[in-house]
């Protein structure tokens, strides 16, 4: 964490000389959106262009420019001091810096994301963690972690009965065993409770992960980690809609607009998808939902400006199906047939057709 400290310190001393010689000082950060990101298959992730945001202290900067610096003061003693503090938490620190307090949440929120991306450096590395939690795990896995005493814990993640071990929120210090066949991320907690209850893990030899709709950065890291330290594969099981697909899995795979500084960490450009696709709607007659006005803006807001969508023609193909159809379906559509026709059915015949997968 020395270079987290190290890299706060010259920015700060920046602004300091800057304002010795009596100049003006500014905070530079790149622009966080879809406008400021490059997408290449090969690398796998959307990457930021370039473009900078230049925040020049001055009468209409004043207030964000000292809460910028004070919320960098607090990380350093966060740091410091290996501590934490969420992201509500250090929304109430700052009742204390008088007229640069924050008013809501969401201005603090803002802030920190600005010095993230400004530093270089994950917020988790800042000492800043959110509240929600990472996602459920069940299956062939057992993680090794520590507890408050150093000590090294193994955690099975096959002896939680109907239960589940919940992701933490820093994902760093865990190690993996398994020999599981391969991830499967579940966008629905239902759904994964389905495949816990019935031990879909032991049948198809695998890990299921709940995603609870769009993953947290410790769920996707954590799938990101396990993925690439034990070089096994990652399915993702959405719903078939827009959300599923431009949201939960798109975010995912290649991360977002907004968060492009940081998608090498957070990314998993690996993942396949397996969950319900328009065709999948035909080919399996699903009781459907009409597409809602908000659902046709995002596939044409993707088609037309999603880096990811214009490189892979196969989501390109789908989206337009599903304009076309001008219907949804949810992964509990399958209950048309019965109950678990998901797993003794849907789930099997994807898993040997990948010609149905998008990638």
């Amino acid at each position: 964490m020395t270079e987290v400290i190290k890299h706060m310190k010259g920015i700060a001393n920046d602004i300091y000389q800057k304002i010795i010689k009596k100049k003006v000082p500014s905070l530079d950060m790149p622009i966080r959106s879809l406008q400021n990101v490059n997408y290449d298959s090969k690398i796998g992730y959307f990457e930021l262009k370039g473009k900078i945001l230049s925040r020049t202290l001055g009468a209409a900067t004043i207030k964000t420019f000292a809460q910028t610096l004070l919320m960098m003061n607090e990380s350093k003693k966060i740091v410091e001091t290996n501590d934490i503090a969420t992201k509500r938490e250090i929304y109430y620190v700052s009742k204390n810096w008088g007229e640069a307090m924050f008013r809501e949440q969401p201005e603090s929120d803002t802030v920190m994301d600005d010095i993230e991306a400004m530093l270089g450096f994950n917020r988790e590395q800042l000492g800043f963690i959110p509240e929600e939690k990472g996602g459920d795990v069940a299956g062939r896995l057992v993680v090794i972690d520590q507890d408050e005493e150093g000590k090294t814990i193994k955690i099975d993640c096959t002896k939680f009965g109907s239960g589940a071990y919940s992701v933490p929120t820093s994902v760093e210090g865990l190690k993996f065993e398994t020999n599981a066949k391969f991830i499967l991320a579940i966008e629905t907690a239902g759904m994964f409770q389905r495949l816990v209850k019935h031990g879909y893990w032991k049948k198809a030899d695998c890990i299921l992960i709940s995603m609870g709709g769009v993953p947290t950065r410790a769920c996707r890291r954590f799938i990101r980690r396990l993925s690439d330290d034990k070089k096994i594969p990652v399915y993702v099981f959405t719903d078939g809609d827009p959300y599923g697909f431009l949201n939960i899995y798109r975010t995912l795979k290649v991360g977002s607009g907004n968060a492009a500084h940081i998608n090498k960490y957070f990314c998993v450009p690996q993942a396949k998808f397996i969950g319900v696709t328009p065709q999948d709607i035909i080919d399996y007659k699903l009781p459907t939902h009409p597409l809602k006005d908000v659902d046709i803006k995002r596939i044409k807001d993707g088609l037309k400006n999603d880096p990811f969508v214009q490189e892979h023609q196969d989501w390109d193909k789908a989206l337009k199906l599903m304009l076309k159809l001008g219907k949804r379906a949810e992964q509990q559509a399958f209950a048309k047939y019965n109950l678990n026709y998901v797993i003794d059915n849907y789930l099997p015949q994807k898993l040997k057709n990948t010609k149905s997968w998008l990638t």
